[in-house]
């Protein structure tokens, strides 16, 4: 079912299906102010493209990635902080939005930008469960008296 509404200025068609986060945020982004991202993972496949916000978090799209990452691969991020998106030789920070990472205007006019998706597991996980083998394999004790 499509519902077509008129939000200000603009015409914005609803579907039973959208989100509400999707209607607003189609009712206020003008069509220049969204960006097509894929993602480039290890082994040279791609997730993607999709159409996002220029106001839109990096934190976000890792979010997204988490959600889209195929279920085949070796390598698998459980959490969006796991993953380390870089762009333009940069490594992007959760709190930067897809504006301040593109490249400057008109260098890729009607193309996707492209972002390197890298995963790398945190390592308190990793080293705190070292930590406890470890443990379990010294054992020493003195007595001194």
């Amino acid at each position: 079912m499509e519902k077509e509404e008129r939000c200000g200025s603009k015409n914005v068609t609803i579907k039973s299906t959208s989100s509400i986060a999707e209607i607003e945020e189609k009712a206020e982004m003008p069509e220049e102010d969204l960006v097509d991202i894929k993602f480039r993972l290890y082994d040279g496949s791609d997730i993607g493209p999709f159409r996002y916000s220029s106001a839109s978090t990096i934190e976000t799209l890792k979010e997204r990635i988490v959600f889209e990452w195929p279920k085949g691969k070796t390598v698998l991020p459980k959490v969006a902080n796991e993953i380390k998106l870089i762009s333009f030789g940069k490594i992007l920070e959760n709190d930067k939005t897809v504006g301040q990472c593109r490249a400057p205007s008109g260098e890729l006019a009607g193309m996707a930008m492209v972002m390197h998706a890298v995963v790398q597991p945190s390592l308190a996980k990793t080293k705190t469960g070292k930590k406890m083998e470890d443990s379990g394999n010294l054992a020493c004790s003195c007595c001194i008296m």
